[in-house]
């Protein structure tokens, strides 16, 4: 079987996967009732009700919504929006928009409805499309690819592994099987079932490996836990009280960074190869030396990647306790803010150091002669 055909069929069979994951449901909602949901229009808004200090808008709002799809599309139902004064759950609804509703079923009519939100599925189909089409665009079958690969990170996170931490499967051991799938079906698929991929997935794995130790080590050592991150509190009175928010933290660690790792590991695999097939006779030593000159080049760009990425994902709370006027020092040595350090400073020494295993292990899988149809 060529190179070629066990791509696709490795592309087929992540395909199916993706497919059958979507039948998964490991851990189903604890609801004893049927409720249904549907798009639906305000029609008419009561805002009576609402009290409104400053920008807090707290009590409650009444809606008039007409259902614009489901089995009862066209009915009408009135909805109470609660206000609870936090602007980071509450949503104010205007007449003319369009929202998700839940409702239940009264003597076979709409009832009991709640807005879930302003209507934005619709919005967030049409950009993942977008994307899907860029890539291909971009990339060809590649990107094609890509966009499975895509695809299959996001259901296997929705449908095994959040699922499983809530049925209280192993934080640290989950996360690291959860990336080692991703990562193969990420840098196989994308980078071919070759050598190529082999050293992307290898050189990946042994900078996550090193970032989950390092992880481990220094969170014991910051005498942090699992509840400095949002929800970890509220996961806990929300009854799962076996859950180690700890072990989770560590694990979310080493997941943020293993995008980024694949992404470096496959730089420089695909650099190693192409020093190959221009260069077939060229000795262990100095191909392996070129992919660390490489590797420097990148990672001198790829550093501030996890830096950027987590401090602006947090603007807000440096902006807050800078607001203060708190001290510097306090502010690094509060947990939540050194819970970040660790997560940007641990992820960076797995981004740094799978740019010299990757070189390695590429090195030493290019050792022979290879054909540039064979890679």
């Amino acid at each position: 079987m060529t190179s070629v055909r066990r791509e696709w069929l490795f592309s087929l069979v992540l395909a199916t996967l993706c497919i059958g994951l979507l039948f998964v449901d490991l851990a189903p909602p604890q609801r004893d009732f049927s409720s249904f949901h549907a798009r639906g229009l305000v029609i008419e808004v009561d805002n009576s009700h609402v009290r409104t200090h400053q920008f807090i808008r707290t009590e409650f709002q009444v809606l008039t919504v007409r259902l614009l799809g489901g089995p009862h599309k066209g009915s009408e139902l009135t909805i109470t929006n609660l206000l609870s004064g936090k602007l980071e759950f509450d949503e104010f609804y205007e007449e003319g928009r369009q929202i998700l509703v839940e409702y239940g079923l009264v003597d076979g009519e709409p009832a009991n409805g709640a807005a879930r939100g302003h209507y934005r599925l619709h919005l967030q189909a049409l950009l993942i499309g977008l994307y899907v089409a860029l890539l291909v665009v971009v990339a060809g079958v590649t990107g094609l690819k890509a966009a499975l690969s895509f695809v299959f990170a996001a259901i296997v996170l929705w449908k095994l592994f959040f699922p499983l931490l809530l049925m209280g499967y192993p934080p640290l051991l989950t996360g690291f099987l959860v990336v080692a799938l991703l990562t193969a079906a990420v840098t196989f698929s994308v980078g071919g079932l070759n050598r190529r991929g082999t050293a992307t997935f290898l050189g990946s794995m042994l900078g996550v490996l090193l970032t989950c130790v390092l992880a481990i080590w220094f969170t014991g050592s910051f005498q942090l836990h699992g509840a400095v991150r949002p929800f970890g509190e509220a996961l806990l009175f929300a009854g799962h009280y076996d859950l180690n928010l700890t072990h989770i933290f560590i694990a979310s660690v080493f997941i943020a960074c293993s995008g980024a790792v694949m992404d470096l590991a496959m730089d420089i695999a695909a650099a190693m190869e192409e020093i190959k097939l221009s260069n077939p006779d060229i000795g262990l030593v100095a191909h392996i030396g070129s992919g660390l000159r490489v590797g420097r080049a990148v990672v001198g760009t790829m550093t501030t990647t996890l830096l950027l990425a987590y401090s602006s994902s947090h603007i807000f709370m440096f902006m807050l306790v800078m607001s203060k006027g708190l001290p510097s020092l306090n502010i690094l040595n509060a947990p939540f803010v050194s819970a970040e350090i660790l997560n940007i400073l641990v992820g960076s020494f797995g981004l740094v150091t799978v740019a010299p295993f990757t070189a390695v292990i590429a090195g030493l899988l290019y050792r022979s002669r290879i054909r540039a149809t064979s890679a």
